[in-house]
Formats: C-alpha cells, sequence, structure tokens
C-alpha cells in the first residue's frame, strides 16, 4: 500500500481526478509491489531478461478523489498465469470511500525478441506472497 496526494496535474476542470490520472497512482503501487517483493523493475528486466507489457488495463469508479486529497493505493497479485500476471489495485480516500479498482494484465516478452515467454521462476517466486 502507497499513499500518495492528488496533484494539480491530476484534476480536471471540475477539480476531481481525471480518469487517466489514474494510471499514475496504479503505476506507483505497481513499482512499490515488485519492490516489496524483493524484484524491483531494474531486477526484473536486467537480471531476468524479460519485459512485462501491459495488455490489458480495467478501471472501476465509484466515487471522486479531489485536489490534494490524500489516496491510499493497494495492490495485489490476481493471478498467475503461464506467461502473464495479473495484477489488482485498489483506491481508497483517507476515510475508507472506495474510489476506484483497476485490473492489470502484464504479459512476459523476451528482451532480445520480444517473443511471449513463461513467467521465470524467481519472479513467480517473488510474487506468489502477494496473490490474494
Amino acid at each position: 500500500m502507497v499513499e500518495e496526494y492528488v496533484r494539480w496535474s491530476d484534476v480536471d476542470a471540475a477539480g476531481i481526478v481525471c480518469y487517466g490520472a489514474y494510471v499514475r497512482f496504479v503505476e506507483i503501487a505497481e513499482t512499490e509491489l515488485f519492490r516489496s517483493a524483493g524484484i524491483p523493475y531494474g531486477k526484473v528486466f536486467d537480471d531476468l531478461g524479460v519485459w512485462l507489457p501491459r495488455v490489458h488495463f480495467s478501471a472501476d469508479f465509484h466515487a471522486p478523489a479531489r485536489l490534494d486529497e490524500q489516496l491510499k493505493v493497494s495492490a495485489a497479485v490476481k493471478s498467475l498465469g503461464t506467461t502473464s500476471v495479473t495484477l489488482m489495485f485498489w483506491i481508497d480516500n483517507r476515510a475508507g470511500l472506495r474510489i476506484a479498482d483497476f485490473e492489470v494484465v502484464l504479459v512476459c516478452i523476451g528482451r532480445d525478441d520480444f517473443a511471449k515467454r513463461e513467467l521465470p521462476l524467481a519472479l513467480r517466486t517473488a510474487l506468489k506472497p502477494y496473490q490474494l
């Protein structure tokens, strides 16, 4: 879980977070999930020799978030497939109101040929404790 403030660049003319700005919140939580698992993205890319491009990003919005509001962004592994990992994220405000839910699917490809690959064992092992 990470906490992040809604910044001026996140809001639209109505003063609420624009839907596209939520990608930043999800990306921060995703990065910290991998770091907590002991495999920061630099290690995944350099040591394991794979990329993890996003092939699916879905969102459900429940309530607006506003400028300077502090949000709690939580992340977990929903499923570990053979060649992909599905992550889930949920964002709440400090009062505990659910703001949004997200699902992101990452697929494993080789850095050298961009061909689909099985998730490396080290990656699967590191992410397993974060699976719901």
